[in-house]
């Protein structure tokens, strides 16, 4: 068994293993990682050799902890991050170079339209029917997104959404509700299989499955991380916020993730503040006094024009695992429409949450 699983903001750890007796046998662990003194490596495979089979993460690290020697120092490596790697092992994980990866980036949509092509796209990766599919947004309009489980009125002031033109859409994800203006926000969907994210918590998920926007962040000059439990942060503020929707497969076989994020390319924090309904306990929990400061725009990090920003974050994530050009198909098309006139426009779904 192979088990591969890059640490957030560090290395590669590879583990090669087998399972004899329901224990573990034969582990090799390696990677690109940095580690002192060598006999530590050693150590780390004794520790895993022999363990249940049906340890899990954080029992696995326990036991690389308490063999490392006490002068170990670890540089893009750490006992969670091979425990991790081995619990992709035993899940036969994938990896992103196992699939052909397509790219969807269409003219300007509805808010809506784009809550229905998310559910839609993921479905049909989740059916098998569809490879995995980086979808780049463009909104024809500026809108309020709210989580799943969110209430209407608690996150929405309707005089300000109305006054500013702002559509209101709940999108099939939980999480918090999101401003977004045409040339201000910077949108993408991954939806990929159940199998890229096997062995990983659903926190280290979101990690997982940002790590390659954080290089092309980098590549633009940009020092930004994840933050639980999804946030993407610079020194400087918060740039972006993810979220997740599982999706089960035919007969409630292995399905698909939808993973989504809403980036900062600019914002208009008065208006922002005119719509959304932004509680004391929400600023106070991010460590601020004021909304306006929770948010720092990539436009001033970057000085690049939004456009080049998108391309930028497109070449990074074809580079590092390819990419090719993709289309919504008429069926798809159709069924989104549909779905955007029998839910995602209808009050009934909008005030779910009252």
């Amino acid at each position: 068994m192979h088990g591969e699983y890059k640490v957030p903001g560090g290395k590669l750890v590879v583990v090669d293993l087998e399972v004899e007796g329901g224990a573990l046998r034969n582990v090799r662990v390696a990677g690109d990682f940095f580690l002192e003194p060598d006999e530590a490596i050693l150590a780390i495979d004794a520790a895993l050799e022999g363990a249940p089979a049906n340890t899990d993460t954080a029992g696995l690290a326990a036991r690389i902890e308490a063999a490392l020697p006490d002068s170990t120092v670890m540089l893009g490596l750490s006992a969670e991050g091979v425990a991790t790697a081995v619990r992709r092992a035993l899940a036969q994980a994938t990896e992103w170079s196992d699939y052909d990866w397509q790219l969807i980036h269409d003219a300007p949509q509805s808010p809506a339209l784009h809550m229905a092509l998310d559910e839609v796209i993921t479905a049909e990766v989740a059916a098998g029917v569809r490879p995995p599919t980086l979808r780049v947004w463009e909104w024809d309009s500026p809108a309020v997104i709210i989580g799943s489980f969110q209430s209407l009125r608690n996150e929405v002031d309707p005089a300000g959404a109305e006054r500013h033109g702002v559509d209101v859409v709940r999108r099939i994800s939980g999480g918090g509700a999101m401003f977004a203006e045409p040339s201000s926000t910077i949108t993408y969907s991954l939806a990929v299989p159940q199998a890229l994210v096997s062995g990983l918590s659903f926190a280290d998920s979101y990690a997982y499955l940002d790590d390659w926007v954080l290089e092309a962040l980098a590549d633009m000059g940009i020092r930004a991380w994840y933050q639980p439990l999804n946030d993407i942060a610079t020194e400087v503020g918060k740039i972006a916020g993810a979220a997740q929707k599982r999706v089960v497969g035919p007969d409630g076989g292995p399905g698909a993730v939808l993973h989504h994020v809403t980036m900062a390319y600019d914002i208009d924090a008065d208006k922002m503040l005119e719509v959304l309904r932004i509680g004391k306990e929400k600023l106070s929990d991010k460590g601020t006094r004021s909304a306006k400061k929770r948010v720092d725009p990539l436009r001033r990090q970057t000085g690049l024009p939004r456009e080049t920003v998108i391309e930028r974050m497109i070449d990074s994530f074809r580079r590092r695992h390819g990419l090719s050009a993709g289309r919504v198909t008429a069926a798809e098309l159709a069924r989104a429409e549909e779905l955007v006139r029998t839910k995602f426009a209808t009050p009934e779904w909008t005030a779910r949450v009252p």
